[in-house]
């Protein structure tokens, strides 16, 4: 599949009609071909994995062509501990993608759900409170760089959602995606869709790299923060070794942690975690 508005952008672009995972394809790629052959923003894209996985080990497979699953290597000059950083650049710009497809369309129902779309943080995209797509970010063992690993709904019909809390750009209202639903997205749109958050991810990477990681200094934080559907609800963190952790989440640091304030008050950052909104107040 000829991918030419996406090639553009991409430093290099490999298509595959079909794989496991792209994550683990770019990073055995990076890993045995070196940086001069798989230089940063190298990415790997298919319309089917048949292996894929999502946080925690969670499978993560949609029928072939309904969705879009895209890994992209960064290798930034800033230093390991500002890595964090990169899976919400990812999400905020998958978001912004979603936000500016759906805004361009006369449809009504598309301009009401752009409204909607924001993070789930660290790195899903949401339409109001339901998941749209889901970011996994995976070191390098070298620690050279950072495969981001994006799978997106294009087409899915609710009937082939995975969970009720899944939507799909079909379901949003984009017209090219419902005019498909249910079955596979054409070459036009897939690269539509792609140049739109290949573009908008590159730009916050490399205003991230000029800053040498400081997202605060950067003014990525406040870019963050603003695209955060997070910040403001009340929250269960579900936490490395499943501790809980309950509270209102306030702010995202200049780690990129969420803050959390808890019933009595105190304020904790939460590196790491399962993030779930709740629809009641504590």
């Amino acid at each position: 599949m000829e991918l030419a508005k996406s090639a553009a952008i991409a430093t290099k672009l490999v298509y595959i009609a079909e794989t496991g995972s792209t994550n683990s394809d770019l990073i055995t790629a990076a890993l045995t071909g070196g940086a001069d052959n798989w230089p940063n923003f190298s990415v790997y894209v298919t319309g089917y994995q048949n292996a894929g996985r999502g946080r925690s080990g969670r499978q993560w497979i949609a029928p072939a062509g309904s969705s879009l699953f895209v890994s992209v290597l960064l290798r930034p000059e800033a230093a390991l501990e500002t890595f964090a950083w990169l899976p919400l650049l990812a999400g905020l710009a998958m978001s912004r993608a979603v936000i500016d497809r759906l805004a361009e369309s006369a449809d009504a129902q598309a301009l009401a759900s752009a409204s909607q779309v924001g993070v789930k943080w660290p790195n899903d995209v949401l339409a109001g409170d339901q998941k749209i797509c889901g970011v996994l970010s995976e070191l390098l063992p070298d620690g050279s760089g950072v495969v981001v690993g994006a799978g997106l709904n294009l087409t899915l019909s609710r009937e082939q959602l995975p969970v009720e809390t899944a939507t799909s750009l079909a379901l949003l209202g984009d017209p090219s995606a419902r005019a498909l639903a249910g079955g596979a997205i054409d070459a036009d749109t897939l690269d539509d869709i792609l140049a739109r958050y290949l573009g908008q991810l590159r730009q916050l990477v490399e205003t991230f790299d000029l800053n040498r990681g400081n997202a605060a200094l950067a003014g990525l934080q406040a870019q963050v923060s603003r695209g955060c559907l997070t910040l403001g609800q009340e929250v269960k963190a579900i936490l490395p070794g499943d501790d809980e952790l309950w509270g209102t989440a306030e702010t995202i640091d200049e780690q990129g942690r969420l803050v959390i304030k808890t019933a009595n008050n105190q304020k904790i950052a939460v590196a790491a975690g399962d993030i779930v909104h709740l629809r009641h107040r504590l």
